[in-house]
């Protein structure tokens, strides 16, 4: 039921850091992207369009010997971190500032979708010498 007579207290947290349970077998190194797999469980960036890119690994995750879900990785959001540009008609340039990029893998990102088969990595913010700058919001 909707609240309309009186306040609620509503708990929050901050969503700059949320802490995810690690995939089985799955070591994932510190400043990667970050996905949440179709089942999910955190897994490096790729490109799976069934998964869904998170953020950037604040620290290395090595879940190589463990069970799905032994381990977490805290994963940072609402941060704006570089990325390697893809190539060929895949570069991104300053005229794609605005757009979304894709997920190549864990530290690559492209212009294009590749047909429907690349997860969106988050928004293009700048293009420089050192790579994308792309938006995790």
């Amino acid at each position: 039921m909707a609240a309309t007579a009186s306040d609620r207290v509503t708990q929050t947290r901050s969503g700059e850091i949320v802490s995810l349970p690690v995939a089985a077998a799955t070591k994932i190194p510190a400043g990667v992207m970050v996905q949440n797999d179709a089942t999910g469980w955190a897994v490096n960036g790729s490109a799976t369009i069934a998964n869904r890119t998170i953020g950037i690994s604040v620290a290395q995750a090595d879940n190589s010997g463990g069970a799905n879900g032994a381990i977490k990785v805290d994963v940072r959001r609402k941060i704006v971190a570089i990325f390697g540009n893809s190539a060929a008609g895949d570069l991104i340039a300053a005229a794609d500032i605005g757009n979304d990029c894709y997920v190549v893998d864990n530290q690559t990102v492209a212009k294009t979708n590749n047909g429907g088969a690349r997860p969106v990595a988050g928004q293009i913010v700048d293009v420089d010498s050192r790579g994308v700058h792309v938006e995790f919001a």
